[in-house]
């Protein structure tokens, strides 16, 4: 098999576990970089792997460079100089389209873990891929390129989940619910589970597929309780979010739902900041003259994510009911994963939301590596075999777990 040379764009939590996990198994890649604006984040990485000494082969060590990917020539020059066969895209979601581009352009094959987003909007109409992405699919399919969309957990991993449930379980499919529940705690008074910018965005509008239609729905307004394995009972509450909008298009399910659990201490601080304002995305004026975008002020006051990864303890359960048909029985199932925060950190020193997110980029890099999803045009991971990714996934340390429930005859 061919080596081929890798590259990471970014260096927050996500991008610090996925270059832990490609270190990990850097015996099936060629050369292997980390770029970022911040060369310094690079570093602190480096520092990391080498602390739990997750090279698998020393001999072939991470390389960093400092970027700005809005850069266009550096960007160009870093993939065509660098050779780079396959690109892990987490950076912001306010790059994709540039680093996309790029690909196309330089050979590569791209891998992100969430949409496209213009600063300027905020939940714009669905379905949000074909607002941006797949609008190069020709392009992708054309110059013979793979572009995975989406190939972190949720979106990512539950996409996966659906289509094994789907292959392996249902003749037909009627609600698709995917259920996001941390259960962790830390010692910050309020912090997002990742980028806060991106994080409070997704919270504006509440789409949902419903009944076959695009429905609008009011945020943290619908909420049920689920009693998760492991975790217990968690109140989770109807939200919008990435995936639902390539399930609509590539399952034939009459509803697709995204549930996410809030504490009400989460709910109290998003609501009073949401009300004062300053959750905007637009530019406003200050006394003194500043121009200053509010949401970005609130992220600049909020911890990095990354920086909580000491303090976490408990842990996460994400997973899709799944209610559909098998030949006369109508059957219900609950597809799912359980990650410890702890056992995160003690391996890459990182917590499980930046984990089950970094984790599957990497999986799908390996797969596009060993030429099972090399399928040389834009995809979601609905779209692809799930079973060697479940598998894959399962091997470095994201173990799917599976409740099934036959009900009554039809």
């Amino acid at each position: 098999m061919r080596k081929r040379n890798i590259l990471i764009i970014g260096a927050g939590g996500v991008a610090h576990v996925a270059a832990h996990k490609i270190a990990q198994n850097n015996d099936l890649f060629g050369d292997i970089y980390l770029v970022s604006r911040s060369i310094k984040s690079c570093q602190q990485i480096l520092n990391s792997i080498e602390h739990k000494q997750n090279y698998k082969d020393t001999s072939n060590k991470i390389q960093i460079k400092q970027l700005d990917v809005f850069n266009v020539k550096e960007l160009n020059n870093i993939l065509k100089q660098c050779n780079i066969s396959i690109t892990i895209n987490l950076a912001s979601a306010f790059c994709n389209m540039t680093i996309l581009d790029a690909c196309i352009k330089n050979g590569s094959a791209y891998i992100d873990t969430a949409i496209h987003e213009d600063p300027s909007k905020v939940c714009e109409d669905p379905p949000w891929y074909a607002n941006y992405e797949w609008k190069r699919k020709n392009s992708c399919l054309q110059n013979g390129i793979t572009a995975i969309l989406g190939a972190g957990f949720d979106p990512g991993v539950v996409n996966a989940y659906v289509s094994y449930a789907k292959n392996h379980y249902f003749d037909s499919i009627d609600t698709i619910d995917i259920m996001d529940v941390n259960a962790g705690i830390h010692n910050k008074y309020f912090a997002t589970n990742f980028d806060p910018e991106i994080n409070f965005r997704e919270f504006i509008k509440v789409w949902v597929w419903l009944n076959k239609q695009w429905v609008c729905k009011p945020i943290h307004f619908e909420k049920k309780k689920y009693n998760f394995p492991v975790i217990g009972e968690q109140t989770v509450y109807l939200t919008g979010h990435d995936e639902i909008h390539s399930l609509a298009t590539n399952i034939n399910a009459n509803s697709i739902r995204f549930w996410m659990g809030f504490s009400s201490h989460y709910l109290n601080c998003f609501n009073v900041l949401k009300n004062i304002g300053l959750l905007s995305e637009k530019t406003i004026t200050t006394a003194e003259g500043l121009k200053v975008v509010p949401l970005k002020v609130v992220k600049a006051c909020l911890p990095n994510p990354k920086t909580l990864a000491p303090y976490y303890t408990g842990k996460t359960c994400i997973g899709v009911l799944i209610n559909g048909t098998s030949k006369t029985q109508r059957k219900e199932l609950f597809i799912y994963n359980i990650c410890n925060h702890e056992s995160c950190y003690n391996e890459v020193e990182s917590q499980a939301i930046s984990y089950t997110a970094g984790v599957p980029a990497v999986s799908a890099a390996i797969l596009i590596n060993n030429g099972i999803w090399d399928v040389k045009k834009m995809v979601n991971i609905e779209e692809l075999n799930p079973d060697p990714y479940i598998k894959l996934l399962k091997q470095m340390n994201l173990t799917t777990e599976i409740i099934e429930i036959n009900k009554l005859v039809i």
